[in-house]
């Protein structure tokens, strides 16, 4: 077996991408999360929105000017769709994979277990939607998500590396704090203390941000 260390260093971290469950079934979504997570996903993030015409415009931009694109954005923003934040390895292949084809009535054919086969309608009404690359993956979830710091999740050594360098050294400031005050609730205390000691936390001087 190859080291760890030796192996590319994209595979050290797990990768993220965005999912939608689409207006249609948007009644599925219990469903249709449970499947996600068995598939071996953890959910980061999810939130439930309406989005206007305008937002779908915007979301489905590199469409701009196809045949279909007045359909799909008055389809997108005719109901709530459901956005999810998914990370596990080689997350983008996967969801396109469990997705299945765009064309839900050529997927029942072709692909009989996938999303769009089994709650889809037609390549319109497709049920769920995922982005096809790294650099869309990371556009779609800062649209849906524009508070979120989108970074790779280290695993292996690369996370051992990075727990080491940024997170034990203000771990165990706050730990040996605890023990000295010994709190009520030491639970509450340190998840304070962290919060106020973010060493990435910008500082706020005279009214600057540094």
């Amino acid at each position: 077996m190859a080291d760890e260390r030796s192996l590319p260093q994209k595979r050290l971290f797990l990768e993220r991408t965005l999912a939608l469950i689409k207006p249609d079934s948007v009644d599925k979504a219990e469903e249709i999360e449970n499947i996600i997570l068995q598939s071996g996903f953890t959910i980061l993030q999810k939130k439930r929105l309406q989005l206007s015409p305008e937002q779908c415009s915007d979301f489905y931009a590199e469409h701009y000017g196809k045949l279909f694109f007045p359909s799909l954005t008055a389809f997108m923003s005719s109901g709530p769709v459901i956005a999810l934040a998914l990370a596990r390895h080689q997350a983008i292949s996967t969801w396109k994979d469990l997705m299945g084809p765009a064309n839900s009535s050529k997927a029942k054919d072709t692909h009989p277990d996938c999303l769009r086969a089994r709650y889809g309608t037609s390549d319109l009404r497709n049920a769920v939607h995922g982005s096809e690359t790294f650099s869309a993956a990371e556009r779609e979830l800062r649209f849906m998500f524009p508070n979120s710091v989108i970074e790779p999740i280290p695993l292996g050594e690369a996370a051992k590396d990075y727990l080491s360098r940024y997170i034990n050294p203000t771990l165990l400031i706050g730990l040996t704090e605890l023990c000295k005050r010994k709190p009520a609730d030491p639970f509450a205390w340190l998840a304070d203390w962290l919060m106020n000691n973010n060493p990435n936390k910008p500082t706020v001087c005279d009214g600057t941000i540094v």
